[in-house]
């Protein structure tokens, strides 16, 4: 005959598993003592003319130059200027931690949806080669964007979408315009894949010299593309968007910091000195990356995470020094009178 316990006497065995899985947990915890947490990726703003803002989800901040943010989750507006005339002096140059220059014209609002980006270790003999596998999600609300990237590494993907399609972008160079009718994606170098939204699965490819043009197709319907070559008319002003952007690219490259942050008993931290990286000058807020769980500080002893932050190092350019030549009928002897 079998015995049914009832859901009383099964409760004290239930509580008893529940301590033993969190003492097991609270033990997995200790037992892997120093923990990695992936960096979070970056953005570093290199130019800033005009009026310009960045949403970090916590706060509206004015674009400074030189200055440093975490980018994915962020909105990146450029203000539209009092008229025409002005507008060559409202723009913003951005360089990501993947390595991409991105050149923000005036009234232009991006909302970056997603920035991952794997651990890497720099290396500064090949700026050209993206550092890492990275994904890039943007969105381009309104205005013009300029890209000048890396090379991007197998398995990186970086898509921009618009009002009325999207871009699958493979370098290097590219610009993305998105009017209140029309999207225009100008390739300049290399090839890119355009979609007219999401019910257009296959896509249209464009190569160096093209340009895709994406208007708003009929309800249910996807958009309406179009590939031309690039009009002689707007090459000029594509060129020296683009310009821009690689140019911001060659004034900082990105390198990963270790930093390690002991808990003790009561919960406390501190966090100890750089264990790597390397040299040069950053800015950057420190993040945990989720390292920090309910179980530190409280397993017993000491634990430690140990923090990876991707900062910028700027590449300052090496000025030799000035050689001055002194004519020797300017040599005086001590004592000695200019001719004497």
């Amino acid at each position: 005959m079998k015995t049914q316990l009832s859901p009383r006497a099964c409760r004290p065995t239930l509580v008893v598993l529940g301590l033993v899985v969190a003492s097991l947990g609270s033990g997995t915890v200790w037992a892997q003592g120093k923990k990695k947490a992936n960096p979070t990726s970056k953005v570093y703003v290199a130019d800033v003319s005009g009026e310009a803002s960045i949403d970090t989800g916590d706060a509206l901040e004015d674009l400074g130059k030189r200055s440093v943010y975490t980018v994915e989750g962020t909105i990146i507006e450029t203000k539209k200027p009092a008229n025409d005339a002005d507008r060559s002096k409202y723009f913003s140059t951005m360089v990501y931690s993947n390595g991409t220059g991105a050149f923000f014209d005036a009234d232009t609002r991006v909302e970056v949806k997603k920035f991952m980006q794997e651990p890497f270790t720099p290396n500064r003999s090949d700026v050209d080669v993206e550092p890492s596998i990275s994904q890039t999600q943007a969105f381009l609300a309104r205005g013009t964007v300029g890209l000048c990237t890396s090379k991007l590494v197998a398995g990186s993907n970086m898509n921009y979408q618009t009002p009325h399609g999207s871009v699958n972008v493979r370098g290097r160079k590219i610009v993305i315009e998105a009017g209140p009718d029309i999207t225009k994606v100008s390739m300049l170098e290399g090839d890119s894949t355009v979609k007219g939204g999401s019910a257009d699965l296959g896509g249209q490819t464009i190569k160096a010299g093209e340009q895709a043009i994406i208007r708003r197709g009929a309800p249910g319907q996807p958009a309406q593309v179009q590939i031309q070559a690039i009009p002689a008319a707007e090459l000029p002003k594509l060129d020296d968007k683009v310009a821009m952007a690689c140019m911001a690219k060659k004034t900082v490259y990105f390198e990963v910091r270790e930093r390690t942050i002991t808990n003790d008993r009561s919960g406390e931290g501190a966090a100890s000195e750089s264990t790597g990286g390397g040299g040069g000058a950053g800015a950057g807020s420190e993040d945990t990356g989720g390292g920090i769980t309910a179980f530190n500080g409280n397993s017993g002893g000491a634990s430690s995470v140990t923090i990876r932050e991707i900062v910028p190092v700027e590449i300052v350019p090496t000025v030799l020094p000035t050689q001055f030549t002194v004519s020797p009928a300017r040599i005086q002897t001590p004592g000695r009178g200019p001719g004497g």
